[in-house]
């Protein structure tokens, strides 16, 4: 004995373990072109109905340009031979009021009011106060982001209708001053069959219609001196359908 110890050798056929790393993953291909993006990127199929989607967009703003130019311009060719047409398009929705920009623009509030005489149940007949058509559709407007052209135009447009078709003396002048009777009064008895309690419960005989005008102040630097006093252009009574007072314009 050498005193020495044995040597140790790996067991026979074994093999020390591979500590090699492990080889790369193959590099992408390089990309044929820039990323397509927007429309490039739909299919052509995408593509040609994005293109008429846009054309069909292009062509209406462009027509809705024409028309509202044509009916704001003077007079032409084209507006007298198209001018139903013209008309059909523009109004109510795309009206154009250019009296703010006028050289004397307006300078008056008018309000449209409206009373009634109203049959009650047990027969007697009853009439109402003054009902302000005019502040109901102001109140409705204000603060309302997107008023509706109703309560923008209706009262307003009915009152110029009648007001145009009339006789100082409130004279209806020819077919049009009676149709714009008719139209005015509808409005308000239907008015008054939603918000007048009296009306709500009885059956409206008949309504009386009145503007009251009032001058708008001017600022103080102007000098200008107005009126202030309200003035009343008081309409004649007007009788009342029996198909409306049934309720046919509730």
């Amino acid at each position: 004995m050498t005193g020495q110890e044995p040597s140790r050798h790996e067991p026979t056929g074994q093999k020390p373990p591979s500590h090699q790393p492990p080889e790369p993953a193959p590099a992408p291909a390089p990309a044929s072109g820039p990323a397509r993006r927007g429309l490039a990127a739909l299919s052509p199929r995408y593509q040609a109905v994005a293109a008429l989607a846009v054309a069909v967009i292009v062509v209406g703003v462009g027509v809705h340009l024409l028309m509202v130019f044509l009916s704001l311009a003077p007079q032409n060719t084209v507006s007298k031979q198209h001018g139903k047409a013209i008309d059909a398009w523009v109004f109510p929705e795309f009206e154009q009021n250019w009296k703010l920009f006028a050289p004397n623009p307006l300078q008056q509030n008018i309000a449209v009011q409206v009373r009634a005489d109203v049959r009650m149940k047990d027969g007697s007949v009853r009439t109402t106060g003054w009902t302000d058509l005019s502040a109901q559709d102001g109140a409705a407007i204000k603060g309302n982001p997107a008023p509706s052209h109703t309560q923008q135009n209706e009262l307003r447009r009915a009152w110029d209708f009648v007001t145009a078709t009339h006789t100082a003396d409130n004279r209806p002048v020819g077919m049009r001053g009676a149709l714009s009777e008719e139209y005015l009064r509808r409005i308000a008895v239907m008015r008054l069959y939603r918000t007048d309690p009296t009306s709500r419960i009885g059956v409206v005989q008949r309504v009386q219609i009145r503007s009251c005008t009032i001058n708008v102040p001017p600022p103080s630097w102007s000098g200008e001196q107005v009126p202030d006093k309200p003035v009343y252009r008081l309409l004649p009574w007007w009788t009342v359908s029996a198909a409306e007072a049934a309720g046919g314009v509730r």
